[in-house]
């Protein structure tokens, strides 16, 4: 929860929009989560490389995004989101797995 609060707060102080605050921070969590699975051991690294791929993925697709016209519309947010729910999803189903 810190390390939201710290992301957050850092974005705020760089002039970070909160679409893009939000969006970022959820792309930190996910990570966070999967290298906190891999600890303790309910991913394997296999598992962990695949979820990683596919946060990079969304990396990819969001700066695309904004790379067309330096932001993010309604509808790219909602991507966006549609695409982390699913990717967070696939985190929770790896690391219940067994």
């Amino acid at each position: 929860m810190t390390k939201l609060l710290a992301v957050m707060g850092l974005a705020a102080m760089v002039g970070v929009g909160t679409a893009e605050a939000g969006v970022n921070s959820r792309q930190a969590a996910q990570r966070a989560r999967i290298a906190h699975n891999v600890r303790t051991g309910e991913l394997t690294c296999r598992e962990a490389a695949r979820l990683s791929a596919e946060q990079a993925r969304i990396r990819r697709e969001e700066f695309r995004y904004r790379h067309n016209d330096g932001r993010l519309s309604a509808w790219e947010r909602a991507e966006l989101a549609r695409e982390q729910n699913q990717a967070s999803r696939h985190i929770f189903n790896q690391s219940h797995d067994r």
